[in-house]
């Protein structure tokens, strides 16, 4: 019985020919900058995203660590949404390693930051203040892809406040490809951009983060302090670099699965579906708790996995087709019918 599983799309599987490309990847040290294929790697996003330069890195964590140290001091603040990775998923790094205060605030409801309500939460140049130093935004957020007409207004906004504006694009081209538009066309608005290789685009690891070379130069300082400095990586780096080359367009059958699967449950009454419609490759829906454990279980039983809640999301990735997802729906439609 084949498995499904739709906890996330970080549990993708390199295929073959990723695979084959790994193998016969051309290898040398990183640290010495001597590894022909993170070099391309690194070249090859950069120029896709539309910066001078890129740094690639072990996890979408590090990414983001690695870029908030690049434009933050001890002592500074960044501004960040409260339910962010950046804030809530990656350990407190920025704060814990690098003395870096976050303020989180409330996501609006379109996965956006209020302008409004960051500008009320700059902090004065004062002393008795930290100094707020950098604004962090995330696309897709809670696969939601951000308004293409905020990042404009977000430029502006910092540029205003003098606050430098990095991405958290860990599914950034989610985000392009549901919008049908070029990546730059939202890369092109920011000082920094991390992107994940590892999620909808299938490699098996790593993150690249991408900037100014000036930037870059000093967040690869801050990667070798954070242990991240890595040898012969360019069998790694030719999957990220098999993945953005062959995997993006791709994305637009994972939105289509989530769509299909967001339909179809919408049809059980006991269900209620959080967005309508799916913007990217994410299903939430809320049922009662006394169906947590067994509609949990009964999936388990069918070869599905998923983290069940009375909040569920359930993530279509690159190794969910549109059979599983028609599965999925017969099996939970069949849970409920069950129970009565």
């Amino acid at each position: 019985m084949k498995i499904i599983d739709l906890r996330s799309d970080t549990v993708t599987r390199p295929s073959t020919v990723m695979r084959q490309a790994m193998a016969s990847a051309e290898v040398g040290d990183d640290v010495y900058g001597d590894d022909p294929t993170v070099n391309a790697l690194q070249e090859y996003a950069a120029k896709l995203l539309g910066f001078e330069s890129a740094l690639f890195t072990a996890s979408g964590t590090q990414a983001n660590f690695v870029g908030i140290m690049s434009h933050c001091q001890r002592g500074d603040e960044y501004i960040v949404g409260q339910q962010a990775h950046t804030y809530k998923y990656e350990g407190g790094g920025a704060a814990v390693l690098g003395s870096i205060q976050p303020q989180p605030l409330e996501f609006a409801d379109d996965g956006t930051l209020d302008l409004d309500l960051i500008a009320a939460h700059i902090k004065p140049d004062d002393f008795h203040f930290a100094r707020t130093r950098l604004l962090c935004l995330e696309n897709t957020q809670n696969g939601r892809a951000l308004p293409l007409h905020y990042f404009t207004k977000a430029r502006a906004f910092c540029e205003t406040h003098q606050l430098n504006l990095h991405l958290d694009g860990a599914r950034l081209f989610n985000a392009a490809v549901a919008q049908k538009v070029d990546v730059t066309e939202i890369s092109r608005h920011f000082d920094s951009v991390s992107i994940c290789l590892s999620k909808g685009l299938g490699a098996p690891i790593g993150s690249v983060l991408c900037g100014s070379k000036d930037l870059i130069d000093n967040a690869r300082r801050w990667r070798k302090v954070a242990g991240g400095g890595m040898r012969q990586a360019g069998i790694l780096a030719a999957a990220g670099l098999y993945a953005l080359k062959n995997n993006v367009d791709r994305l637009a059958d994972d939105h289509a699965n989530a769509q299909i699967l967001n339909e179809g449950l919408s049809k059980i009454e006991q269900i209620n579906v959080l967005q309508d419609p799916a913007q990217t490759n994410m299903v939430f829906f809320t049922i009662g708790k006394d169906d947590v454990a067994p509609l949990e279980e009964m999936l388990k039983t069918n070869g599905i996995i998923a983290s069940v809640g009375t909040k569920t999301r359930l993530v279509t990735h690159l190794d969910i087709s549109r059979k599983d997802v028609e599965k999925v729906i017969e099996v939970i439609t069949g849970y409920f019918e069950q129970k009565g």
